[in-house]
């Protein structure tokens, strides 16, 4: 295959696409340096905490959160609120929406020795079922958006029964659409998608029901390892602090990401950013001979991570090999998946602009490498 180089107008200002970790903006770096006195300090005393509480605060305030609903971290990201939610929150069986690899996980999670089998509706990559009330069920649970897919869900209630916690696993979702939280009751996620920072935290917007349910589980026989004690996380929390030490420099990236989306229009602007920016791609794909948006549906494609599936006649990895050279990177398919596609965020950090220019940069590639 020979070199193809991109006209350089054709190019983005900014070329990073990665699903996670994410494009930062360069005034979060700049937040970063400028917060140098504050690294390498306790985070049990007040500059660390102050941070914190901003970070809880900025989040409340994106989140529109309603009364009685708190701002929970803790440290491990959301693979450890997997297991955090099977010791803290399952009481005795779960049901599961599972329509990608981070849906699946979260299953395998809720498979604990001390759990009934959770009751689980599959489907193939692309596409999504739906949960409907199953007796004896006293957590839902299902992404709100896919990350290895491009597959998004609609977040509410599943039936009416109110002991029944509704659990959303928003990682690559939150931050980037628009929500009403008050449908769930522990809506979790991590720092390295829509909020631009660094993994290794989990940030969970919890109910009082929720908060209820950790704590009446923490006092019951059921035992649970401190480091996956939700009550933990919640009494530290109350206290601007983590269980144990943070990543400070993520919790200083997020804060200046907050700071960013709530003046620039919140979450409502946030939501109409990204599907802005989907919207770019899924039109290209529909519009391109060679291209085709993975998810068939309208209604079930993700406006923050956009799938597409190029013609066998073109090699998708061919093509993403080209535009990293060119330096636009990170727009690999899911690896376990085994498509010949291309997967690009539209996180909020990223510029419509510049998936404007990703689209004229695929357009060349594409041709080039035709030839």
């Amino acid at each position: 295959m020979a070199d193809v180089r991109i006209p350089t107008d054709l190019l983005p200002a900014d070329g990073r696409f990665g699903c996670g970790p994410s494009k930062v903006r360069p005034e979060q770096v700049a937040a970063l340096a400028a917060a140098g006195e504050l690294l390498g300090t306790s985070h049990r005393q007040a500059p660390v905490k102050n941070l914190v509480g901003s970070v809880r605060n900025g989040l409340a305030e994106l989140f529109r959160l309603p009364d009685g609903y708190e701002v929970v971290l803790g440290n491990g990201g959301s693979t450890a609120f997997w297991d955090v939610a099977a010791a803290g929150l399952i009481e005795r069986r779960s049901a599961h929406l599972a329509f990608g690899e981070f849906g699946a996980k979260f299953v395998a999670s809720a498979r604990a020795p001390w759990l009934e089998a959770p009751h689980v509706v599959s489907s193939d990559p692309g596409s999504r079922g739906s949960l409907e009330p199953v007796d004896g069920v006293d957590v839902y649970a299902y992404p709100h958006n896919e990350t290895s897919t491009g597959v998004s869900a609609p977040v509410t209630r599943i039936g009416s029964a109110p002991e029944a916690l509704t659990v959303v696993d928003a990682t690559s979702a939150a931050g980037g659409i628009d929500i009403d939280v008050s449908k769930t009751d522990a809506y979790y996620f991590a720092p390295q998608k829509n909020f631009a920072g660094d993994g290794g935290l989990w940030i969970a917007l919890l109910s009082p029901a929720a908060i209820e349910r950790a704590q009446r589980l923490d006092a019951s026989d059921r035992f649970i390892p401190p480091f996956l004690s939700l009550t933990a996380a919640i009494d530290n929390s109350r206290l601007d602090q983590t269980l144990n030490t943070p990543a400070i420099g993520t919790l200083v990236m997020l804060d200046s990401q907050l700071q960013w989306m709530n003046s620039s229009g919140g979450l409502a602007w946030a939501g109409e950013r990204t599907a802005e920016s989907s919207g770019i791609l899924y039109d290209w794909a529909q519009a391109h001979p060679l291209a085709t948006p993975f998810v068939a549906d309208p209604a079930h494609r993700s406006p923050v991570v956009v799938t597409i599936d190029l013609d066998d006649s073109v090699d998708a990895a061919a093509v993403a090999k080209t535009l990293r050279a060119n330096g636009v990177v990170d727009t690999e398919p899911y690896r376990k998946l085994g498509r010949n596609q291309l997967r690009v965020a539209t996180f909020v950090a990223i510029d419509p602009d510049d998936v404007r220019q990703l689209t004229r940069c695929l357009d060349y590639v594409i041709d080039a490498l035709a030839d």
